[in-house]
């Protein structure tokens, strides 16, 4: 194989120790994963959101972001079922910055032990303050020291048609959302939830293991070829597909960022309440798809939209919670629209 070794990183049970997460904190998660479960066997009719920013960074505007986050998630946890992105590593379809804990700071070279010290305290510290978190399962070799932090996680576009993300998912504790192929076919996208419900034999720490199948991984509709995919012809031809294969506890996240807030080809942030409502009023004389769609997914940041980054000019960049990734709702937005649905759904 061709690599160059750089060093060695430090023991995962190392940086466990050096950021535990408390003993209240490991029973909330407990809860908070039972609860999700719930609302996508339909026993719970609050609609799960996972909410936040497109990449977690940097860790300072995050926090700020997670208390703003926590101090609303009082004003509508009756309705809402708040889960906050803390996406610490990013894919890429040809190349670019993975993320915090590959990268945590940008103007210096990669550096995964000060990462996996950035992510994994900037993760606990988001808990600590009373929520729950989701991240993006990008490279499922380096799981541990992560894993246990999350309450629900994503299987990416580009990884869902993967085995071993399939069987990874298929391996997972809690609930899990495997987005459509970015090509779009609904059927392949389908495919992979029977495949991480279905129980698979493989490889895990040296040892041959059965994974025990995951009856609630779900479907996250993220749209596809810069079109959206959240129709009620692309639901129910989902409905049909799941039918044909007898899913489990049948659930559709609409994450309406992405190829979702589309407009002539770029991507337009400030879409994403409107897709949010249009979703809700369209479903309201469909119970059979409304009883399908358990919630939505929003890309959310302190401001709105997005900036570039100049690696010549590190001074130049904003810290203070403006996406360097995908462009986001501004916090103030966000509230409103997090208010608003939650009145909504309340009365529904």
């Amino acid at each position: 194989m061709s690599y160059t070794i750089i060093k060695k990183l430090p023991s995962i049970e190392n940086v466990i120790a050096a950021f535990p997460l408390s003993a209240a904190s490991e029973k909330r998660i407990a809860q908070d994963r039972l609860e999700i479960k719930s609302i996508l066997e339909g026993k719970d009719k609050r609609l799960l959101m996972v909410v936040g920013p497109c990449s977690a960074w940097p860790k300072e505007a995050v926090l700020e972001y997670a208390k703003k986050l926590a101090v609303l998630n009082q004003k509508v946890e009756h309705a809402l079922k708040l889960v906050m992105r803390v996406y610490i590593q990013k894919p890429r379809t040809t190349k670019g910055w993975l993320g915090p804990i590959n990268q945590p700071n940008l103007f210096v070279d990669p550096d995964i032990e000060a990462g996996v010290k950035y992510t994994r305290e900037m993760m606990v510290k988001v808990i600590e303050l009373g929520l729950p978190i989701a991240d993006e399962a990008l490279f499922t070799h380096n799981a541990r020291g992560f894993l246990e932090l999350l309450s629900w996680v994503a299987i990416g576009a580009r990884s869902s048609e993967d085995q071993e993300h399939r069987i990874f998912a298929s391996a997972l504790d809690c609930a899990v959302g495997l987005k459509n192929p970015t090509h779009g076919s609904l059927k392949v996208g389908v495919n992979s939830i029977v495949a991480a419900q279905h129980p698979h034999v493989a490889v895990f720490d040296n040892h041959e293991i059965q994974t025990h199948g995951n009856p609630h991984a779900h479907l996250v509709l993220r749209g596809s070829n810069h079109a959206p995919n959240y129709s009620l012809a692309h639901l129910e031809e989902i409905k049909q597909h799941m039918e044909a294969h007898a899913i489990q506890n049948p659930s559709i996240m609409i994450d309406v960022s992405h190829d979702n807030c589309m407009v002539n080809g770029k991507k337009d942030h400030r879409l994403q309440p409107k897709i949010i409502f249009e979703v809700i009023e369209t479903l309201k004389e469909r119970p059979d798809l409304k009883s399908l769609v358990k919630g939505f997914m929003i890309e959310s940041f302190i401001k709105g939209g997005t900036q570039t980054v100049n690696l010549d000019r590190p001074e130049s960049i904003d810290l203070g919670g403006l996406s360097i990734t995908d462009p986001c709702l501004g916090f103030e937005e966000t509230e409103e629209l997090l208010l608003q649905l939650a009145e909504a759904h309340a009365t529904c």
